[in-house]
């Protein structure tokens, strides 16, 4: 059975609906899932007038956190983090920057790993983050498992780096039906790599 690690950061929902999504794919595709959100990093007063925001702080921070433990536990990781100015969240590089000591036993290393992200605009950075988050992989010495263009829907989503929602100007937290089927793709291509390793 596969362990798959998804770790993904929100703050105003999207992240943690798309999660919700890659862990019920997982667990049909018969994998042994850890669902960890990263912890919320930005003080409260920052996001106390943003509805959203709170709601999905209120939603998640008794839920279980995101350790490096749970990356090395894992035969695959699946990140997430919203854009932030074509690239990741600081309270997800946060928790990247504490995993100094992992890498450098070499306990990140020869991992399943992919990504997905989300952003306002189509253009808000979204496969600038997806690199990113890739190029950090790399220094793990990860194994890098994007969708590219591996299936017939990902021409409707358009995205071979990973999977990326667009929010739009009402901050949307609904997922598109092509947003779902990348998500499911890419999450069962993740599992069935894993696999052929193993």
């Amino acid at each position: 059975m596969t362990k798959l690690a998804i770790i993904y950061y929100s703050a105003t929902g999207h992240g943690t609906t798309m999660a919700e999504h890659v862990e019920r794919f997982a667990k049909e595709a018969g994998a042994e899932v850890r669902l960890r959100h990263v912890r919320e990093t930005v003080d409260e007063s920052v996001f106390a007038a943003n509805p959203a925001w709170r709601a999905n702080y209120e939603a998640t921070k008794d839920l279980p956190e995101a350790t490096g433990d749970d990356i090395v536990w894992a035969d695959a990781v699946i990140f997430g983090s919203p854009t932030r100015y074509s690239s990741v969240a600081g309270s997800f590089q946060s928790f990247i920057d504490t995993l100094g000591g992992l890498w450098s036993q070499g306990k990140l290393a020869d991992k399943v790993y992919a990504a997905f992200t989300s952003s306002q605009t189509t253009h808000g950075g979204q496969e600038t983050t997806l690199q990113h988050i890739y190029q950090m992989v790399m220094h793990f010495g990860g194994l890098v498992v994007p969708p590219g263009y591996t299936a017939a829907l990902k021409f409707v989503d358009g995205n071979p780096y990973g999977v990326s929602h667009v929010t739009g100007a009402t901050n949307q937290n609904e997922l598109e039906q092509h947003t779902i089927d990348a998500l499911e793709h890419m999450t069962q291509r993740v599992i069935t790599i894993a696999e052929r390793l193993a």
